[in-house]
């Protein structure tokens, strides 16, 4: 038997958005536009995908489950990301560690961390 890893559900408000701005973040693309559960890729026919999926309720505590990436160059990286909206939040990561804790515009956690070793 064998797991093949499709995708990570992410809930939203507001799904289309949300699945676009995570869209521009990634340079991903998005593979399906329904509202109600827009997806996006690396490409068409790659996985794993994030799915974000429609929810009345909003976000009121820290994810239990977040993503980690690791850029070429995390200041530029963590400059272009608070461009497109992301915004910086404390979970208690405190000031001496080496990646950037952030939320996209639905408060959703996410690091970015240190620059890739070249």
């Amino acid at each position: 038997m064998a797991l093949e890893w499709e995708q990570v559900n992410v809930d939203a408000a507001d799904t289309v958005a949300l699945g676009r701005w995570w869209s521009e973040a990634l340079g991903w693309v998005v593979v399906n536009d329904d509202p109600d559960e827009f997806e996006i890729r690396p490409d068409k026919d790659t996985l794993p995908g994030l799915i974000f999926a429609q929810v009345p309720e909003s976000k009121t505590v820290k994810n239990r489950l977040h993503m980690d990436f690791r850029p070429d160059d995390q200041e530029a990286e963590v400059a272009r990301l608070l461009a497109l909206g992301a915004r910086h939040v404390d979970i208690g990561q405190g000031d001496d560690v080496p990646w950037v804790t952030l939320a996209d515009p639905e408060g959703n956690e996410f690091c970015v961390l240190s620059s890739r070793r070249r």
